[in-house]
């Protein structure tokens, strides 16, 4: 049976906060189903598109054309999803600025629906000396803390934000993104690689560049995207994802 993606997960259960989410009807194939949904949103493109590393990429996800609500609370409900699947211990949510604040807000309200009622916070990338004061807005940072972002390109926004948490005495226990490219970066390993060989946490995606290439080996209308993916994954890819 498959998931929609913007079907409830889960019955609002009394479960404490710090108990793992697991949704009982979670569907094997949500991420492709995922895969379908950016496609459909034209935030998963194929073309040639150069990347910030120079390299001319076969396709091009854009997490921020989710911009309209019901898209936004599709994307939030597979986040949640995705969170269940991986069975992470955490107390409370955390999202970089910028694109990060909007998905922190959505996914914890999806987790709320999925029974799982959690705090988020998100940051300002200036510090404020005034009013409230400090750099962090929302529920201060304590406990085991999910970072919740688009993807993680250099890695920059996941220093940052571990840095922060553990200012404030808080752990960072994982980083949950929407699409891992499988990429090497300027060494052996991917971005999201990188981030669990740095800091000790896992990498949460919903879909990875497997997800895609399954996805576009199924559907014969996709021929010429899977061949053109297929050799810029030769060429740049890593052997596992992370």
């Amino acid at each position: 049976m498959r998931v929609r993606p913007d079907a409830p997960l889960a019955r609002r259960s009394t479960r404490p906060s710090h108990a793992r989410l697991r949704h009982p009807n979670m569907a094997p194939d949500f991420r492709q189903e995922f895969i379908r949904f950016t496609i459909s949103q034209n935030v998963l493109r194929f073309g040639e598109f150069k990347t910030k590393a120079g390299r001319l990429s076969p396709y091009f996800f854009d997490a921020g054309l989710f911009y309209d609500g019901a898209a936004l609370r599709q994307l939030a409900q597979f986040y949640a999803k995705a969170i269940a699947a991986a069975g992470i211990g955490f107390d409370m949510l955390f999202g970089p600025a910028y694109k990060g604040i909007p998905l922190v807000a959505a996914v914890s309200i999806a987790l709320a629906d999925a029974g799982r009622n959690v705090r988020y916070s998100f940051n300002r990338k200036e510090a404020k000396d005034h009013g409230e004061g400090g750099s962090v807005i929302g529920a201060p940072l304590s406990g085991r803390v999910l970072i919740v972002d688009d993807v993680i390109s250099a890695g920059t926004s996941v220093r940052e934000s571990v840095n922060l948490i553990r200012a404030s005495n808080a752990v960072p226990c994982g980083v949950a993104i929407a699409l891992d490219r499988m990429e090497r970066g300027s060494g052996t390993l991917s971005a999201a690689q990188e981030v669990r060989a740095s800091y000790n946490i896992p990498v949460i995606s919903i879909a990875t560049l497997d997800d895609l290439m399954e996805y576009l080996k199924a559907d014969p209308r996709h021929a010429q995207h899977h061949a053109a993916v297929g050799r810029y994954r030769e060429q740049y890819g890593v052997t596992a994802h992370a």
